[in-house]
């Protein structure tokens, strides 16, 4: 089993916490949280080990899991790699593309692993049908949140749409081209509301909307390709597929079929793939020791959570 320490124990650090003490990849060997108010507080109410500096944890581990601010990810991260450890990195990895880079760049140079918390990639409804996205060419996404003080020290690009940043570019097979976007600053010190759109050199268009001001909730994606259209609901954890095939010689008398001007008959198919119920925060953390076990490329990479940075900061230099 892999020796584990979290950086970090507020709401997701104390998250991470409890799935890595039950994952049976992990043996948890404590976190170290800055205030000492909250570590103690931590420490007596689940029984973890307090680490009394990130050095003492850092000495003790062979992951760091950190789930600290964004803005002592470079920190944290910079540490840790240098002593040798993998690191699990929530998102967004770090404040700046410079940064992202060189903790990339440090990580290869110590031979170490690490992963981004891209949390949506095992998101069971993405999962159920992500084999069946293939060269979409136009991409809808709306993420909107009520509003939640924690996660207001970033734009609204940084907490919420880089998590569709990132789904997008895992599925389109293409360099950006250019970027439009817009940001609106209504309650926080930085955009509240943003729309993106990302158009990318094979022709593919994404359009996306993030929100932390809304009077409810919603994380949805829509996924357009030739004879498809692929519909990812990540709240409900629900998913659909509508195909469109050419018509068999003798169709059922209630088949849905449309004929477009040229005469061509397509049948329209419905499928609600089965969505298997999951922890993603604990798949994403035990995929992340299958990874450093077998020696393979993490599901979410660290040069893929600096893509997913950088095309963030470019939607955010828009505003």
């Amino acid at each position: 089993m892999l020796k584990a320490g979290v950086l970090g124990a507020g709401h997701l650090g104390k998250i991470h916490l409890k799935l890595l003490q039950q994952s049976n990849k992990y043996e948890l060997v404590g976190f170290y949280d800055p205030s000492k108010e909250n570590a103690q507080k931590v420490s007596k109410e689940f029984g973890y080990h307090a680490f009394n500096s990130i050095e003492e944890l850092i000495e003790a581990v062979d992951v760091v899991d950190i789930v600290t601010p964004t803005l002592s990810h470079f920190d944290c991260a910079k540490q840790a790699i240098e002593k040798g450890c993998h690191i699990f990195i929530e998102k967004p990895i770090t404040k700046t593309v410079v940064e992202a880079e060189a903790i990339r760049t440090l990580a290869s140079q110590k031979h170490v692993k690490g992963q981004v918390g891209h949390v949506e990639r095992f998101n069971p409804a993405f999962t159920a049908v992500q084999d069946m996205i293939v060269s979409p060419m136009f991409i809808e996404c709306h993420r909107l949140a009520e509003f939640n003080p924690r996660g207001t020290d970033v734009p609204v690009v940084l907490d919420l749409m880089i998590h569709d940043i990132d789904i997008i570019l895992s599925v389109v097979n293409s360099p950006v081209k250019n970027i439009h976007a817009s940001g609106v600053t209504v309650i926080s010190e930085t955009p509240d509301i943003a729309n993106a759109r990302i158009e990318f050199e094979n022709g593919c268009v994404a359009n996306l909307t993030a929100s932390r001001i809304s009077m409810k909730n919603m994380r949805k994606s829509r996924f357009f390709q030739k004879d498809a259209y692929i519909s990812v609901d990540f709240l409900e954890k629900k998913s659909e597929v509508v195909r469109m095939k050419d018509v068999p010689e003798n169709p059922d008398e209630f088949a849905m079929i449309l004929q477009n001007a040229e005469g061509v008959k397509k049948q329209i198919y419905f499928d609600n793939p089965e969505v298997t119920p999951n922890n993603a925060i604990l798949d994403e953390l035990e995929s992340f020791a299958t990874a450093i076990e077998n020696n393979t490329k993490p599901v979410v990479s660290l040069q893929q959570g600096t893509n997913a940075l950088r095309v963030a900061q470019q939607i955010i230099d828009c505003f």
